[in-house]
């Protein structure tokens, strides 16, 4: 299928408009193992010219055409991109509380966590992913995002990104100052993380001495970037994935 290729703002438009099973990835989905679990990510490549790559970790919804569609966009704009899978091939929750029950497993065993993260990333990287790589994530996937920044545990990390995630810090854990940089896009009329929230994560930043910057959007709810959604604010969206693009671009 030939394949049309628009701006990435231009791009978020079209997906919103069209329903869900309009779209059509570009990439293709990768089946691979992390002690001797399979899981199945996506990954797409901007080809010869790629600028680095981005690690997509996926929502409390398991991967799917949400990430795959943010996956394209970024190859679009030049990079490398792995959608990860830290639920497992073939479970993708659709009951609220089968969601809940999905993240806490994972919240609650933090070492799985990082090592389900770590075993996407390797896999971004054996697919061909450029080695030097920013670890973002959506909701559920921020949280992890962190997680990792904290760990220290990812080599060739330019930078984490969280969109719309959970911010605090787990008791016995704190941020070195050799962090990579971190972007946070934040709404600000988010009830499920409060701005209280990013207050006390800015100063642990501040703290530690890690570069980051923060970008609240006024009367953004949770989960304010996801298309078609109950709760999708399209100026937030535009805007924040405005200065993801230009934070890729001074990282990468």
């Amino acid at each position: 299928m030939k394949k049309i290729l628009l701006p990435a703002s231009a791009l978020a438009l079209f997906t919103l408009a069209l329903p869900a099973m309009a779209f059509s990835p570009a990439g293709e989905n990768i089946a691979y193992s992390v002690n001797d679990e399979d899981f199945q990510g996506y990954f797409i490549s901007a080809g010869d010219n790629t600028k680095g790559s981005v690690l997509i970790v996926h929502d409390w919804d398991g991967l799917d055409d949400y990430e795959r569609q943010r996956a394209d966009m970024l190859a679009d704009e030049g990079y490398d991109v792995f959608a990860v899978d830290l639920y497992g091939k073939g479970n993708r929750p659709q009951a609220v509380e089968d969601k809940r029950a999905a993240t806490n497993r994972l919240y609650q065993d933090r070492e799985r966590m990082r090592a389900l993260t770590l075993g996407g990333l390797a896999q971004a990287r054996e697919q061909g992913a450029a080695g030097q790589t920013v670890i973002m994530g959506y909701c559920f996937g921020g949280a992890v995002a962190l997680e990792i920044a904290r760990s220290g545990e990812a080599d060739n990390i330019a930078a984490y990104t969280s969109f719309h995630g959970g911010l605090t810090t787990p008791d016995g854990q704190s941020y070195s100052s050799e962090t990579a940089p971190i972007f946070i896009a934040h709404g600000g009329a988010d009830t499920a993380v409060s701005l209280e929230d990013v207050a006390t994560l800015a100063e642990e930043l501040e703290t530690a001495g890690v570069t980051y910057e923060v970008g609240i959007y006024s009367g953004a709810p949770h989960a304010f970037s996801v298309f078609g959604s109950d709760a999708y604010h399209e100026r937030a969206d535009k805007r924040s994935w405005a200065a993801f693009n230009t934070w890729l671009d001074e990282m990468l």
